[in-house]
């Protein structure tokens, strides 16, 4: 299967039956970065987060506590 990726646009070949062919083409919505790209967002996050700056985000649930 032919990928290509969202960030710089090179063209990748994936076996047709990996696990995340079968997401890409099962799933529109996902999209497919190529290692490099993935591995540069990674390491850049990772000094982001190693500042003390950084903070996560994280959706609280509504869940109501029992008494």
């Amino acid at each position: 299967m032919r990928v290509k990726c969202v960030i710089c646009d090179s063209i990748n070949e994936l076996p047709d039956y990996s696990p995340e062919a079968k997401k890409l083409r099962n799933r529109p919505i996902h999209t497919y970065m190529c290692p490099i790209c993935h591995d540069r967002i990674s390491e850049r996050t990772n000094a982001r987060i190693a500042t003390g700056r950084f903070i996560f985000r994280k959706k609280h649930s509504l869940v109501e506590d029992e008494f």
